[in-house]
């Protein structure tokens, strides 16, 4: 694999998350021996064994073994047993970024970037050049319901990535097609401030190699104002939306909700040739909106539009977005990976969209002390069209509860005449059992363990119906 000749036994410390999980899976394809290890079982370490890579629950030296390059997650602190255990040894130990550069080397990468959509902009794609016979190598941050995968090493010459700004990870690659959804300030713990994360994205694009293109939507004021200093610089852009102007390259008319519970729109190309209906399986306008992103590529790729047509209408989703994790009793639960306000809202007019005559309710995971203090009173209006709200208890993910916040004080502060908080995802389970009544519709959002209650919570369905 060019860039990485000389290695050939890798550990991955944090293989459980969604990005080192796939890396391991190409690694693996790629024919290097792969194993790795997470402080807890998980249903990613159940399926990478499945896949013959091994899987060690915590951390210890021995999980070593003769490897020759160790890789660590952003999660991974550097007094880690493993860590240093590699690093007496004189084993090279690398984190994600420095490891993104030397995984993509030699390819034509496609990079989709933004605070919202990558991983569905990502996977359309994906199925996209799949479709296409170009058979790309891929990383999607959550598993292909059409694929059964997050990731997988393909023959071909592109290599598709969800590039992802955390600790800007993105800053590695160097795209021939950089893809930027949207931008909007998040990780606080990283960016002090949205100008920091406006900086971020900019310097992303300038990574574009030359001869490549900056694909970006237009209706989002950042991402319209990075492409416009690129394109002012002598980079090639092409703009989508939904909002009409001049010089995009697709727009999206007539988005509505179509017989498959999904969206129909039309493609309209340059502002006035009327390409035929699109009709997308997955729910939500902005789903439309992520759809024009892949016509976009795929015009630059020259795919042809029937072939683009059939994998946008054929694509299912990804794992935790709008994912359906059961119907019992005319009862319906969804999780989303909505965890921000933006997201929140979007899922929530796509809920309500497609359920118009059920009652929502929307149970939230907070994720992170650090941005629920930066965006709390966004958080507070967030829930509008929700009918009831549940607060599960705070995510800490990597941070420490200082004790100031609470599911309770987060309850008390939304905006929403029906809001109550959970005392354990346990309460919340048997709360929701107790409340729940046919023609509900239950949607779990949150980046933590939210979807643990939605498992549950289909099972106890199941049992008592």
């Amino acid at each position: 694999m060019p860039g990485l000749e000389g290695f050939h036994e890798v550990h991955i410390v944090g293989i459980g998350g969604a990005g080192m999980s796939a890396i391991a899976r190409v690694l693996h394809e790629k024919g290097f021996r792969v194993h790795g290890s997470d402080r807890r079982e998980s249903p990613i370490a159940e399926a990478l064994r499945a896949a013959g890579i091994p899987v060690a629950v915590g951390h210890a030296a021995a999980n070593l073994g003769a490897a020759d390059l160790v890789l660590i997650s952003s999660a991974v602190q550097d007094d880690n047993v493993e860590v240093q255990a590699a690093r007496a040894r004189g084993v090279r130990v690398l984190d994600r970024t420095q490891f993104l550069g030397p995984l993509t080397e030699g390819y034509e990468v496609i990079a989709v970037a933004g605070a919202h959509g990558k991983t569905t902009v990502t996977g359309m794609l994906t199925l996209l050049l799949l479709d296409a016979g170009l058979d790309p190598t891929y990383i999607v941050g959550g598993v292909m319901a059409d694929l059964g995968t997050n990731a997988h090493a393909g023959s071909g010459k592109h290599f598709i990535i969800e590039a992802d700004e955390y600790k800007n990870t993105f800053l590695a690659l160097h795209p021939t097609i950089a893809v930027v959804t949207n931008v909007e300030f998040d990780h606080p713990d990283v960016f002090p401030s949205p100008r920091y994360v406006r900086m971020a994205f900019g310097e992303f694009v300038d990574h574009i190699r030359p001869g490549g293109v900056l694909v970006a939507c237009n209706d989002d004021e950042v991402a319209h104002a990075v492409a416009a200093s690129y394109h002012a610089n002598g980079g090639d852009v092409l703009l989508y939306g939904r909002d009409e102007g001049s010089g995009l390259a697709w727009r999206a008319a007539n988005i509505r909700l179509n017989e498959k519970g999904g969206v129909s729109f039309t493609a309209l190309y340059q502002g006035q040739d009327a390409y035929d209906d699109i009709h997308l399986k997955v729910p939500g306008a902005y789903n439309a909106v992520n759809a024009l992103a892949v016509l976009c590529v795929a015009s630059f790729l020259g795919i042809k539009w029937r072939v683009t047509r059939a994998a946008l209408e054929r694509f299912s989703g990804t794992a935790r977005r709008f994912e359906i994790l059961g119907e019992v009793d005319d009862i319906t639960v969804i999780d989303d990976y909505a965890h921000h306000p933006t997201q929140i809202r979007n899922v929530l007019e796509a809920a309500r969209q497609r359920y118009p005559e059920r009652r929502i309710i929307a149970v939230w995971e907070p994720h992170t002390f650090s941005r629920i203090k930066a965006l709390f009173d966004d958080f507070m209006t967030a829930f509008d069209i929700a009918d009831r709200v549940m607060v599960l208890p705070i995510y800490a993910a990597r941070e420490a509860d200082d004790g100031t916040l609470t599911a309770h004080l987060l309850a008390q502060s939304i905006k929403h005449p029906a809001v109550t908080a959970a005392a354990t995802l346990e309460d919340a389970i048997f709360r929701l059992l107790e409340q729940a009544l046919p023609g509900d519709v239950i949607l779990l959002m949150g980046a933590g363990n939210e979807y643990i209650v939605g498992k549950r919570l289909v099972l106890e369905l199941e049992r008592t119906s």
